[in-house]
């Protein structure tokens, strides 16, 4: 019964990525568990994320689990990555082509960043093209949430101003290749350094 339930709704799978064992998840997923879940059963890939097993969200996302699956409780895997700070996530994500701008309901998973202080995470971010301007349900953008006199502030004031030439061409050519950009663009025959640029090596 590889996908049994318990009565709080967790699977064997979820378990499994719960304890970061990639070998049972390998195993698992081998003998037919089902890597996306109803709705309202706890979501193995967000609780991967949620303790930043990695490899364990990867194997998930190779099994054609949602990258922007939306849990009620916890918002998207990108968003889970956010607010618990798993940086190796966040950036696994949105290099496989995670929606930045998709979070839980109107709070963006820039928000989360913000409200953790987390420079590297929010520079990740906007670096793919997060929309700082974004309100949630409170009416607040990134920066409204951001300490004052914070290295975060500093950051998102640097973004007040329009975008560089440079940054918007990345980001067109990103969306237009969509989630398979990581895998297409050596296909372009582009020279190195660009195509470099495009994948933030």
């Amino acid at each position: 019964q590889v996908n049994a339930v318990t009565i709080d709704g967790i699977t064997p799978l979820f378990n499994a990525c719960c304890s970061g064992s990639v070998a049972c998840v390998n195993m698992l997923l081998e003998f037919g568990a089902k890597p996306q879940l109803r709705n309202h059963l706890a979501s193995p890939i967000h609780e991967a994320v949620k303790r930043g097993h990695r490899e364990c969200m990867e194997i998930l996302l190779a099994h054609e689990v949602d990258i922007d699956q939306e849990d009620l409780q916890h918002g998207t895997p990108l968003y889970v990555a956010c607010t618990y700070q798993r940086t190796d996530c966040v950036k696994k994500l949105l290099e496989l082509g995670a929606n930045v701008n998709v979070g839980k309901r109107l709070d963006t998973p820039l928000h989360a960043a913000v409200r953790k202080s987390n420079v590297e995470i929010v520079v990740l971010l906007t670096d793919y093209g997060a929309n700082p301007k974004c309100r949630n349900a409170e009416l607040k953008c990134a920066l409204d949430l951001a300490i004052p006199n914070s290295k975060v502030e500093q950051v998102l004031l640097l973004l007040e101003g329009p975008a560089s030439l440079a940054q918007l061409c990345r980001l067109c050519i990103r969306k237009h290749l969509g989630r398979s950009c990581l895998y297409t663009v050596h296909k372009l025959h582009l020279p190195e350094p660009l195509e470099n640029f495009l994948l933030y090596r």
